[in-house]
C-alpha cells in the first residue's frame, strides 16, 4: 500500500497536538488542509484514527498503534533529510523545546529573539511545563532542565545563568506586622506560601545555607499552588501581604526594586547550578538544534 508521506505527517502533527488548530500552528499549515489529510489518509486505511470532538480529537485504537510506530519512524525521516539541511547558508526547519516555566520567563526572553533574528529560517515553538517528560517521546528536539533532573544518557549543555538563588521575600506590610525573620526556624512561626508539582510533591523543606551551616525547614501557610502557571498567583499574594513566598531570586528581583517585596533572610539564600539544555545523545543532531546549541555557547 502506497501512503503519502504528507498525510502521516499531518496525522502525526495533529495527534501530538491533540487538535488541528494547535498542530496548524506548530506546523505552519492550515487546519483545514490538515483535516483533509487525515481523512484522505484514514480513507486510505480504511480505518478511523482519530474521534473528533467540537474542541479537540482523541486517538482511536488504530490511531495510538499509527502513532506509536510512525512517530520514530518519521523522526528517522525528519533526521535524514536533516543532513541535507546541514549544507545551507542558513539552518531551515522547526525546533521544538520543552522547558519548565522557570525557564520560558528567566532564561529564553533574552536568548529567542536575537536567535531568531539571526536564523530567520527557523520556526520555533517553546512548550512550558513542570513534569519531566521523554522528549523525544513529547515530539520535542530537546529540553531545558536543572542538574538533577537530567538523566544519564543526555547531552547536557550550559544554558542562561550559571548560578542562581533560592530567595524568600514578603510584603514590607507583612513583616512590620509579624516581624522579620533572622534565622530559618523563624519561618515555622510564619504564614509561608508553598508550591506544589505536578507529581503532587510539595516543594519542601526550604532549603538555606551560611558558612557551611545547612537549615532545612518544612513550613506551614494558607495558600499552595501549582508549580508553573499559578506561581504568580503565590507573588501577588506575597505583595498583598498573605505571607512569604520562595522562588528564584531572579523572578522576585523585579519586585524588590520597586519595593513591593523586601528580601527575607537573604544572608542564608542557597545558590544551585544554572540550567541545562539537553537532548538525546543517540541521534543526529538536527539542523535547527544544532545552530541553537552554537548560538547559546556563543553568547554564553
Amino acid at each position: 500500500m502506497s501512503v503519502d508521506l504528507g498525510d502521516l505527517s499531518a496525522f502525526v502533527a495533529v495527534a501530538r497536538a491533540k487538535g488541528f488548530r494547535d498542530a496548524a500552528r506548530a506546523s505552519g499549515a492550515s487546519a483545514s488542509g490538515l483535516s483533509e489529510a487525515v481523512r484522505r489518509l484514514e480513507a486510505q486505511l480504511g480505518v478511523r484514527l482519530l474521534n473528533r470532538t467540537t474542541r479537540s480529537v482523541v486517538l482511536t485504537d488504530a490511531g495510538h498503534g499509527l502513532l506509536e510506530r510512525l512517530g520514530p519512524a518519521l523522526n528517522e525521516v525528519e533526521t535524514a533529510l536533516d543532513v541535507v539541511n546541514g549544507f545551507r547558508d542558513r539552518p531551515a526547519g522547526s525546533l521544538r523545546l520543552n522547558v519548565p516555566v522557570s525557564a520560558a520567563r528567566l532564561v529564553l526572553p533574552g536568548i529567542v529573539p536575537p536567535f531568531l533574528a539571526a536564523y530567520p529560517g527557523i520556526r520555533l515553538e517553546v512548550i512550558a511545563e513542570e513534569s519531566f517528560v521523554d522528549v523525544l517521546a513529547a515530539g520535542c528536539d530537546a529540553g531545558i532542565r536543572y542538574e538533577e533532573r537530567l538523566e544519564q544518557d543526555m547531552i547536557a549543555v550550559p544554558i542562561g545563568p550559571r548560578v542562581q538563588r533560592f530567595a524568600t521575600a514578603a510584603s514590607p506590610v507583612y513583616l512590620d506586622r509579624h516581624g522579620r525573620p533572622v534565622h530559618p526556624r523563624d519561618l515555622l512561626s510564619h504564614a509561608c506560601l508553598r508550591g506544589r508539582f505536578p507529581s503532587g510533591a510539595m516543594m519542601t523543606p526550604w532549603e538555606f545555607e551560611r558558612d557551611g551551616e545547612v537549615v532545612r525547614v518544612d513550613p506551614e501557610g494558607p495558600l499552595t499552588v501549582g508549580i508553573g502557571g499559578a506561581v504568580d498567583l503565590a507573588v501577588d499574594a506575597a505583595i498583598a501581604g498573605v505571607g512569604i513566598v520562595g522562588l528564584f531570586e531572579d523572578w522576585l528581583k523585579p519586585y524588590f526594586n520597586r519595593g513591593a517585596l523586601e528580601p527575607v533572610l537573604e544572608p542564608w539564600w542557597q545558590a544551585f547550578s544554572g540550567p541545562f539544555l539537553y537532548y538525546p545523545g543517540r541521534r543526529l543532531v538536527p539542523a535547527p538544534l544544532r545552530a541553537f546549541i552554537d548560538f547559546i555557547k556563543c553568547i554564553g
